[in-house]
């Protein structure tokens, strides 16, 4: 009864081991207004991993893009805040950019 109860643990174990691994990582991305004209970005993953080098573009409600940046080595980022309306996009690639607006960043 021990050597079954034990392979079943096993086998659930190992079986949502795959599920989580099938399921990758998430972009994660936050913006906060410093109060001084320019913005804090913050980015990075779902597993831990880092976003360094990620592309972040600010651009108006037309698509023009105002400011590029990329993430530094902390996954961090400060952009000019824009005068007008505004998002900001985390550009992880396919799947895994978020975009945010300007409105809802305090």
């Amino acid at each position: 009864m021990r050597k079954v109860m034990l392979l079943f643990f096993l086998c659930a174990m190992f079986g949502f081991a795959d599920v989580q691994s099938a399921l990758g990582h998430s972009a994660l991305f936050d913006c906060f207004d410093n109060g001084d004209g320019t913005i804090l970005c913050q980015g990075g993953f779902s597993d831990g991993s880092s976003a360094q080098g990620v592309r972040i573009v600010i651009k108006d409600s037309d698509g023009n893009i105002f400011q590029e940046a990329r993430l530094d080595s902390n996954s961090e980022v400060v952009l000019d805040k824009p005068t007008r309306n505004f998002s900001i996009l985390f550009d992880g690639g396919t799947g895994h950019s978020i975009e945010i607006n300007g409105e809802s960043i305090q």
